[in-house]
């Protein structure tokens, strides 16, 4: 039986509001703070910032409700981003009002907004969106089995490094395919990218302990997934 949580609905508006905020601004900076790892500069889009925020929400999702819970929230991210992306691609193929166009213009907006509306940028955030939040989710669910419910930081960290992994080489690859960026910067934004998002796990996972704790005894829930169907098409509950 399904049953009722007070803080699930809660964490499914973060999630989906990070998954946003974050590929909008993928699509509008590239930072580079002067930092280099053996000769290979440290840039990355600006979305990094807060993207590994969401991997910390599937995180706990995953252990406090299970992965068909965290599934779910995981389609609705995918189902606003992809809301949001033809949102944009319709208003940018819309003709501008004429003061606009003199403060701020066609142009401006393709090279903002206009990334997070065209084919090559949606095609590369979705695709590595839906391999690694999966990939995040499945491999936590696994371990808290395989551990009995012990070593929490194992679980988390260990499944980001396959998570994030799996998601910025498919980012990086397919958007520098799609012309978004250049190859040059290809393996500096995939090494930056990766080091900071793993980086970000790390460094709140004391939160993520915190959090999860207070979830579980709120909710009465911390589900095991030990006879899941882990189909990530599904959406049963």
């Amino acid at each position: 039986m399904n049953k009722s949580y007070k803080y699930y609905d809660f964490i499914m508006a973060l999630f989906v509001a990070v998954l946003l905020i974050s590929n909008i601004a993928s699509s509008a900076k590239i930072i580079d703070w002067g930092v280099s790892i053996f000769g290979l500069p440290l840039a990355f889009d600006a979305g990094t910032l807060l993207f590994p925020i969401s991997y910390i929400f599937g995180d706990i999702l995953t252990e406090v409700y299970g992965y068909k819970k965290a599934r779910r929230v995981i389609w609705a991210g995918f189902g606003a981003a992809l809301l949001m992306s033809v949102t944009f691609w319709l208003v940018g193929v819309m003709p501008g009002e004429a003061l606009w166009e003199e403060y701020a213009g066609q142009a401006a907006y393709d090279a903002i907004l206009g990334g997070v509306a065209t084919g090559g940028i949606v095609f590369a955030s979705l695709g590595a969106y839906f391999a690694g939040e999966f990939s995040n989710s499945y491999i936590l669910a696994r371990l808290k089995v395989a551990t009995h419910g012990r070593w929490l930081w194992l679980r988390t960290i260990g499944s980001t490094l396959v998570g994030e992994g799996v998601d910025t080489v498919f980012f990086v690859v397919l958007a520098t395919i799609f012309g978004v960026f250049p190859w040059e910067i290809a393996l500096s934004l995939i090494t930056a990218n990766y080091i900071f998002k793993v980086a970000i796990e790390v460094i709140f996972t004391p939160v993520t302990y915190g959090i999860v704790d207070f979830l579980k005894k709120a909710e009465h829930e911390d589900y095991y997934d030990r006879e899941t169907n882990f189909n990530p098409f599904s959406l049963a509950s």
